[in-house]
């Protein structure tokens, strides 16, 4: 299956764009600021969650426009066959609720999971190793979500548990323990799911690292640091037993958002965030590729996107066909932004092209 059809209406720079007959590699060249990277967000905002930039939806809106914008696409699994269509946005008299429409009726943005499989690289995720856990535990559930669309419903019921946990706790009362019972009990319900996938998708993904071949870039380790226990009635008690400390914080201080991914480099024996930048670069790419060669193992009909924003950028010839060989040999739909078309000369055969200059798409 494959996504095709896109729309884009006051979409940031974009009033009104479109994208029409994509192929396994998708590119957008264009000027720095010219909007290719919107583009990429648009799509990325097909999936659940907030997207490759994690942006208030009031934000997305064109400024100029009418305070709303759509995003719409279809899936086909063949040319002839009835596409299934996904769609999102914002009405300008709620700026602040999403709605999420698919094959025409009303849905939540948990359900766009069930249909695809999001992931992406950017340049500001060059400093996930440097940056907080929590950066680190959001591209960790990317993963898990890619593969396994009953993530996001995990992590949508912690973190609404969550938050009811953590305002009970810092009241001005002391609140009701029957009360935190229920929440926790819920919280330990979706916290055992997500730890469950979390632990699911490190360990299988440092496992392929560990027996894919030589490759042109840097081999990561991978290892989670629990932020809690993981089975749900251990949980439960520690989030009880935990209540007079937490209050005294005004916050939960164990549990599955306190989880941190751990990564070394393992020619080194270095963490990665003590590498190069070059060196971070390198095993992003490497857990990417692996992560994609292992949902095509699994090989669901689930279809999936893989966006690159400058990927290609910073890297040397070798390392660029090296990247470019192993995508091809995969299944997932490919969509990459540059300045200038030269460094993808060679997957032209399979490529789809469009320039992007002052929020407007033509194809190349």
């Amino acid at each position: 299956m494959t996504l095709d059809r896109i729309r884009l209406s006051d979409f940031r720079n974009h009033r009104d764009s479109a994208l029409d007959g994509t192929r396994h590699f998708n590119l957008l060249t264009g000027d720095n600021g010219a909007g290719k990277t919107n583009v990429l967000e648009a799509i990325s905002l097909l999936a659940p969650g907030r997207g490759l930039r994690r942006a208030a939806l009031a934000e997305i809106a064109a400024q100029a426009g009418s305070g709303g914008f759509t995003v719409s696409a279809e899936l086909s699994a063949t040319p002839d066959s009835e596409p299934s269509r996904l769609g999102t946005g914002i009405a300008p008299e709620r700026p602040g609720r999403r709605i999420v429409r698919i094959n025409g009726a009303g849905a939540s943005g948990v359900a766009l999971a069930e249909w695809l499989g999001v992931f992406w690289l950017t340049p500001a995720m060059d400093r996930l190793f440097t940056d907080g856990a929590s950066a680190r535990r959001r591209f960790l559930d990317r993963l898990v979500l890619a593969l396994s669309p009953a993530h996001a419903g995990h992590a949508a019921r912690y973190e609404g548990a969550l938050r009811e946990r953590n305002r009970l706790l810092g009241g001005p009362s002391e609140p009701d323990s029957a009360w935190l019972d229920a929440i926790e009990a819920q919280m330990a319900d979706a916290g055992a799911g997500l730890n469950a996938g979390r632990a699911m998708m490190v360990a299988r993904l440092d496992a392929a690292l560990r027996q894919a071949p030589p490759s042109a870039f840097a081999r990561p380790e991978l290892a989670l640091a629990a932020g809690g226990p993981a089975e749900q009635n251990a949980l439960a008690d520690a989030l009880a037993a935990s209540r007079p400390r937490d209050r005294a914080a005004g916050r939960s201080l164990i549990g599955p958002h306190r989880d941190d991914l751990i990564v070394t480099m393992a020619a080194k024996n270095q963490p990665a965030a003590a590498c190069s930048t070059g060196e971070q670069k390198a095993m992003l790419i490497a857990n990417t590729l692996a992560h994609s060669e292992l949902a095509d193992a699994e090989g669901k009909e689930r279809p999936r996107l893989l966006l690159l924003d400058e990927v290609a950028a910073h890297l040397d010839p070798l390392r660029r066909a090296a990247l470019f060989e192993r995508l091809a040999a995969g299944r997932a739909q490919v969509w990459m932004t540059g300045t200038e078309p030269a460094p993808f000369a060679d997957i032209t055969g399979d490529m789809a092209h469009w320039t992007v200059a002052h929020g407007r798409v033509a194809e190349a």
